[in-house]
């Protein structure tokens, strides 16, 4: 099997080293870069990586990853799409030739999008790890591979292959709204951009623009997949407790939570809207419901702060307020177990003097 790994680059010259390193395992390394300024290309030459230089004006992504796999060797079986800020597992070809099946297309894998400290955050399945024929990437920004191959799909799960993402902070974001935007205004039935959109609103703090955005994702015919809705349904209430419309934030908690009951995600944001309104009782029952779900979905809307220490940090806290202590010091210990934050080392040994003082 041949393996190629392609790439775009601009300015990541403090990536390369690690990066190149982590992609030796394949047989071809090939990168495109689009316009660096530092010595990101010298770099790359120097690690043996195939480099060509191009500009892509107006940027696009799809545009520029189309380019980079036109740099992809026609011998090539499998290709293994990277960005610079990303890393393997060592072992990863190995992996991924023995879940490799003769009639695959595409490779499914673990993503690790975010790390908090040296646990993984947000994670999700990767999906780009594909043979050359038949692919090609969509859409300016949050692009996905498209295929149009004579044989018919089918997507492999690679076991034990792992994608780590180690961003640089300090890039900006400042060309993703207006990309996002230009997704949609191209194609305005994609739920899957409109949803990013109204996101991005939400981030930015156009809470109204992402209200309006977001429930026009809920109303597309093919906005059809529950954890997505539900997403969306947690960022508008997000953005009207933003706004000070409290009523209407909840009436959209309960909905995220009932479009799906069998994700903690909803459970735990409603759980901190009603620990602000100091509904101590409501807290512990959402979470309780939050924890009898022990299977974290490989999604990218799965979010990690439901499968850390936030859940049990509630539940001590409102335990200790419903003045049940050996209840505040058993979920306090499960929280210190899972996060060594000082607040909450503080807060066990309260919840624990709290029975002494009984």
């Amino acid at each position: 099997m041949i393996i190629t790994v392609y790439a775009i680059s601009k300015n990541e010259e403090k990536f390369v080293s690690r990066w190149a390193e982590s992609m030796r395992e394949a047989d071809h390394v090939v990168v495109l870069d689009t316009g660096s300024s530092d010595d990101t290309v010298n770099a790359l030459i120097k690690e043996g990586v195939k480099v060509e230089c191009a500009s892509i004006n107006p940027w696009r992504f799809d545009v520029a990853r189309n380019e980079s796999l036109k740099l992809v060797p026609d011998e090539t079986d499998v290709c293994v799409c990277t960005d610079l800020d990303e890393i393997f597992e060592k072992g990863w070809r190995k992996k991924l030739e023995k879940s490799w099946v003769a009639d695959a297309t595409q490779g499914r894998y673990k993503y690790v999008w975010s790390h908090e400290g040296k646990r993984e955050g947000v994670q999700f399945l990767g999906e780009k790890i594909h043979v050359k024929q038949g692919f090609s990437w969509e859409k300016p920004v949050h692009e996905v591979l498209r295929y149009d191959g004579e044989k018919p799909q089918k997507q492999v799960m690679l076991e034990g292959v792992v994608l780590h993402h180690y961003p640089d902070e300090s890039k900006s974001r400042g060309s993703y709204l207006a990309l996002l935007e230009l997704a949609v205004a191209e194609n305005p039935k994609c739920d899957r951009s409109m949803h990013y959109l109204g996101r991005e609103y939400m981030f930015r703090g156009e809470y109204q623009k992402a209200i309006t955005t977001l429930l026009r994702h809920l109303s597309l015919p093919t906005a059809t997949w529950s954890d997505e809705r539900s997403a969306s349904m947690r960022y508008i209430a997000r953005c009207y407790v933003a706004l000070d419309k409290r009523a209407d934030a909840e009436k959209w908690f309960l909905r995220a939570v009932a479009q799906t009951p069998d994700l903690r995600e909803g459970y735990v944001e409603y759980a901190q809207f009603l620990f602000a309104k100091k509904d101590y009782h409501g807290v512990l029952f959402l979470l309780k419901k939050a924890l009898e779900i022990t299977k974290r979905p490989l999604t990218y809307v799965s979010d990690p702060l439901s499968w850390g220490a936030l859940p049990y940090d509630l539940m001590a806290l409102a335990s200790y307020y419903v003045k049940d202590y050996e209840s505040a010091v058993e979920y306090g210990e499960k929280a210190v177990r899972l996060d060594d934050e000082p607040r909450l080392k503080n807060n066990l040994e309260f919840y624990k003097s709290s029975i002494l003082l009984t």
